[in-house]
């Protein structure tokens, strides 16, 4: 009995590491000439910074429509190109940033 549940949770991880893995290669193809990971200096801001206060619904909306909502964001401005990428990809790559960070700012609780 417990390989028939094993199996299933199995599959669903590789599943979601799949989609990770394909929102790295995203990243790596799209996003890594302007946002670093974890430091550095570039144009855009450090996504491991965006993981930390962003949703991945927040992260994938604004990467399909960076114009639009880049006020709604607290952004003064925007330079960010819209992507020419597939639905999928824009959910794998806000599934890889927002894999980023463990622990959220919507996590602290508050006293």
């Amino acid at each position: 009995m417990k390989k028939v549940i094993i199996l299933p949770l199995l599959l669903v991880g590789i599943e979601l590491m799949a989609d990770i893995k394909a929102g790295e290669k995203v990243y790596k193809e799209n996003c890594a000439i302007c946002h670093t990971i974890n430091g550095g200096s570039a144009l855009g801001p450090d996504l491991n910074i965006v993981s930390y206060t962003r949703h991945a619904q927040e992260i994938e909306a604004y990467a399909k429509d960076p114009y639009s909502l880049a006020e709604a964001f607290g952004y003064s401005a925007n330079a960010m190109p819209t992507l020419p990428l597939e639905d999928k990809q824009f959910k794998d790559v806000a599934d890889y940033i927002s894999s980023l960070q463990p622990f959220k700012k919507w996590m602290i609780k508050k006293k």
